[in-house]
């Protein structure tokens, strides 16, 4: 069966692809899609976008931190990425007195670059299939378990023995639902430091409002430089590390593009699931989404309130809620655009002609005839867990107080402890504490705590109920809400809602400090959250999950016997990827048209300096005024800001080199618009854009608002 796998999949990948679908394996690249990629536009050769024998543009693209890519655009390791990619680094700089998020950062030498601990980016040094030495003693008659254990040990074995002797690390990933495995060797970099990045009215303008939208007028960019020692090889921060040499770096074209011209994303996408069956469609539109936008959009309300009350709060929950905001409003365009295709009827459409196909043939009969009665069964049963989950995570660990206590469980382990791992304890936790209160404020928790509860309470069934809420309803209600009083009463004896209140307890702490923890009424109520998603929520979960694990295979492998005329590219799994397109507008309403570029007209004709996220800077305005555009401009005249393609792209891309055919930068994707969010579940061509930050705006934005033109120098602007 694994022959027959490996020879099923080799054959579709000669068939061309369709429209501007597919994220592709780059190093397969030649074998299935350059054709298409000339026709459309591509002038450079397979070998320059992927080699392991020369210098090519994999080299030049990073995974940044651990869930964006970067892309070098010098040759002393200058990094581009999305501002909302650096946001967490621009944040943890940021005080009342050096306001980096509102006020922007320029290093204007590399000796005020700032360190950042903690961040790190990969490069790739290889990929390779081993889909036969990953399933080697595997059959179809073994159990799930079995499986997975074979599986476990090879690739364990797979990745000790292509790293011995070296400082790179391995992964192996699973591609085409666990029908095929490939290798990455990584090369991992940790002293990453901050170059640059605009303000916020610029480099997140429009904020939660424009977010997924397009007309878009965002420059949504940061820049950031790798450091290493002076062989070239990663090592940790020390002032006495230098610049990296790339092996690699993207020229930048300040040409500009026009519609239909080639483009192509080369980045790490997160996750899409285009190969779902109908009833998975249901459960997400249905069940899964609904309910995290219901949660989402609570905990915006009370955020959102409080940022514009204060603006140290601003600083303080700037992250979290931008975090928060993008998944609820991605969620919202997602349900939008299913509706809108008819997902589950297409899904439904497909399993018909899927069953004829089966039914057609008594072998394909006996191996998928019940699949998809399975999976009916299996989403049916997953349900209640789906959504205890979703609660437990969203709203039970939703509130700051609730997650610091999550983090000190390591404190139980006190008792029986030396004097010395003691110490060791708690200086740990004042560490995580201290970063964790430098972004809090206990009012505003507070009501989240109360918030959470109450949708705790009142939305999942008696069964998944922490037992700590029979105490917690002994709590008498003097003013506001039940859910009020009882926040009131935790954040009153808890040591978790409060700064002074916790390092008091971590400056007394000892082996007795263990009986403090079992009285904390936030403590007890997060052991409890903890004890259902262990052992009532994630055990059913996860045996639910293994089994839809092993139907997926098998139905994917189904699903490309049944195509075989069509080329399926594996789903998204934050690997190396290549999407492909052109630049194009599109139509996203009946008699609405919009058009595949912005333009600082644009920017001034939002400029409202009552609203935060459209106070367009001073300097900002100044430059638009005198039309002080430089060489940054279009050929129209105009200063271009963003523009949309067809590349299918998704989260992971942000950051990602937007690529002309000449092999040249061009922008920096950074979102999709909203009409198109469904593309990780069922892609429209007519549809779905990625939204890119036009180069030429942050190189204008670097130079004429910046001043900061010795980072022009290292670059190759052309």
């Amino acid at each position: 069966m694994k022959k027959l796998i490996i020879l099923i999949l080799s054959s579709i990948l000669f068939f061309p692809a369709l429209a501007d679908e597919g994220m592709w394996i780059p190093i397969l690249i030649e074998r299935y899609n350059f054709d298409d990629m000339k026709a459309k536009g591509f002038k450079l050769s397979a070998e320059d976008i992927y080699s392991i024998n020369q210098a090519s543009m994999k080299d030049a693209i990073v995974i940044f931190g651990g869930g964006c890519t970067g892309e070098l655009i010098s040759d002393q390791g200058l990094l581009i990425t999305n501002h909302h990619c650096g946001y967490g680094q621009i944040q943890q700089h940021s005080s009342l007195e050096n306001d980096y998020l509102t006020n922007g950062f320029w290093a204007m030498s590399q000796k005020d670059e700032l360190a950042n601990p903690g961040l790190k980016v990969t490069f790739l040094i290889s990929m390779s299939e081993v889909t036969d030495a990953v399933l080697e003693g595997v059959n179809d008659n073994m159990s799930e378990q079995e499986r997975y254990s074979i599986i476990k040990k090879n690739i364990d074995k797979i990745k000790k023995a292509s790293v011995e002797g070296s400082h790179y690390e391995a992964r192996v990933e699973q591609f085409y639902n666990n029908n095929q495995y490939f290798l990455f060797i990584n090369e991992i970099f940790t002293d990453v430091r901050l170059v640059g990045a605009p303000p916020s009215a610029i480099g997140k303008f429009g904020g939660d409002t424009d977010n997924w939208m397009w007309p878009r007028h965002t420059g949504d960019f940061a820049l950031f430089r790798i450091y290493c020692d002076k062989d070239g090889k990663p090592a940790p921060y020390s002032e006495d590390n230098v610049p990296y040499k790339p092996k690699k770096f993207f020229p930048i074209s300040t040409k500009g593009y026009k519609q239909g011209d080639f483009t192509m994303v080369f980045g790490y996408p997160g996750t899409t699931t285009e190969y779902l069956p109908s009833s998975a469609v249901e459960q997400v539109m249905n069940e899964t989404d609904p309910s995290r936008i219901m949660i989402r959009k609570k905990k915006l309300d009370i955020i959102n309130a409080a940022m514009n009350s204060d603006p140290l709060i601003r600083i303080q929950y700037s992250a979290k809620a931008a975090s928060i905001a993008n998944g609820w409003k991605k969620w919202i365009g997602e349900i939008n655009g299913l509706k809108r295709l008819d997902a589950v009827n297409v899904k439904k459409q497909y399993e018909q002609d899927f069953m004829n196909w089966v039914n057609a043939d008594s072998e394909r009969t006996k191996k998928y005839k019940y699949i998809l009665s399975q999976y009916k069964t299996i989403y049916e049963n997953l349900s209640p867990y789906n959504l205890a989950m979703i609660y437990i995570n969203e709203a039970g660990f939703g509130s700051d107080a609730v997650l610091l206590a999550l983090r000190m469980r390591s404190l139980e382990g006190v008792v029986g402890k030396s004097a010395e791992s003691i110490e060791v304890l708690k200086k740990d936790a004042q560490t995580r504490a201290d970063n964790h209160f430098k972004n809090y404020n206990e009012e505003t928790d507070k009501k989240m705590f109360a918030e959470m509860l109450k949708l705790y309470y009142e939305n999942i069934p008696q069964e998944f109920h922490p037992n700590y809420f029979a105490q917690l309803d002994k709590i008498k209600v003097k003013t506001g809400n039940k859910y009020e009083a009882i926040a009131e009463h935790c954040y009153k004896t808890s040591i978790f809602g409060n700064q002074e209140k916790f390092n008091n307890f971590l400056n007394s702490f000892s082996e007795k400090s263990y009986k403090t923890l079992m009285k904390d009424p936030i403590y007890l109520l997060m052991k409890d959250y903890v004890d259902i998603y262990i052992n009532k929520v994630d055990a059913e979960f996860s045996r639910y999950s293994t089994q839809l694990d092993s139907l997926d295979r098998i139905y994917m492998k189904a699903q490309i016997e049944h195509q075989d005329d069509k080329v399926l590219f594996p789903d998204a799994n934050f690997t190396l990827r290549i999407t492909y397109g052109k630049i194009d507008s599109y139509y996203p309403a009946d008699g609405v048209k919009y058009n595949y570029f912005t333009t600082l007209e644009g920017i001034m004709e939002k400029d409202n300096p009552e609203v935060y996220d459209y106070d367009v800077p001073q300097k900002l305005r100044d430059l638009y005024e005198a039309k002080d555009y430089g060489r940054y401009a279009d050929a129209d005249g105009s200063l271009h800001i963003c523009f949309t393609a067809s590349n299918h792209t998704t989260g992971g891309n942000s950051g990602s080199p937007v690529i002309n055919g000449n092999g040249e930068l061009i922008g920096i994707n950074f979102d999709r618009n909203w009409e198109g969010t469904m593309s990780d579940i069922m892609y429209d061509p007519e549809m779905c854009r990625n939204i890119s930050i036009d180069i030429r705006y942050a190189l204008f934005i670097i130079d004429k608002y910046a001043g900061a033109t010795h980072l022009l120098k290292e670059m190759d602007i052309r």
